[in-house]
């Protein structure tokens, strides 16, 4: 279980030679003390290229390139083994990723079952009401790789629903949807971070998630 997130210092790498950049000079994040803490939920948005998805990768353990410390209930998670990292990616940290990483060769829900045997969280009838409740049970039995990539969007949304976690890293995640889509998405991810009392965070270029208690934050 994590209670809380610190960000200190914390600087991608590529952007070494940037720190007198507006872009940079401006962010709330970037080189800045910020500490995140359940159950306020935060969305990061920013301009293309300005390292939301690099955050992302960040926080869930992917990528080390960056100067300063991420600190996990004040613990460096740089000193994090392997097996720790997959301990909290099954119990603790659900991602969904801008490029969405299904299976194409899997069925949709498929897809989505693969992720929830790591842990059981969710009954295959659970996900099935998910798929009900975002429009696309009738695609359920589809390959994912046949879909539109906002029926995709919406898979890999239910995927990241299907686990235990304190927090939620979001890169994106109405991108490919309209209004009405990003609404019942919206109802969907706010819904399920109350019931496990825990934090949203999640990046937007423009098409932001809709839930109205978001913290902002600009990158």
């Amino acid at each position: 279980m994590i209670e809380y997130i610190t960000i200190d210092r914390l600087l991608p790498v590529v952007f070494r030679e940037e720190k007198e950049e507006s872009r940079i000079a401006g962010s709330e994040v970037w080189l800045k003390h910020l500490d995140i803490a359940k159950p306020q939920s935060y969305l990061v948005y920013a301009e293309s290229g300005t390292g939301k998805s690099s955050l992302c990768a960040y926080l869930y353990g992917n990528r080390r390139d960056y100067d300063g410390k991420i600190l996990f209930d004040g613990e460096d998670v740089g000193t994090y083994t392997p097996e720790k990292w997959s301990r909290l990616r099954r119990e603790a940290l659900a991602y969904l990723p801008q490029q969405l990483s299904l299976f194409p060769e899997l069925t949709a829900i498929d897809n989505v079952l693969l992720k929830n045997r790591l842990t059981d969280y969710s009954s295959e009838a659970d996900i099935r009401l998910m798929f009900q409740q975002l429009a696309i049970d009738n695609r359920a039995d589809v390959e994912a790789g046949r879909l539109s990539i906002g029926q995709q969007q919406r898979v890999a949304i239910i995927r990241a629903l299907v686990q235990p976690f304190d927090f939620l890293l979001l890169d994106e995640p109405v991108s490919h949807l309209d209004a009405r889509n990003n609404e019942v998405v919206a109802q969907m991810i706010a819904a399920e971070a109350r019931k496990r009392g825990a934090s949203i965070i999640a990046t937007s270029v423009g098409n932001h998630l809709s839930i109205s208690d978001f913290k902002m934050l600009r990158l």
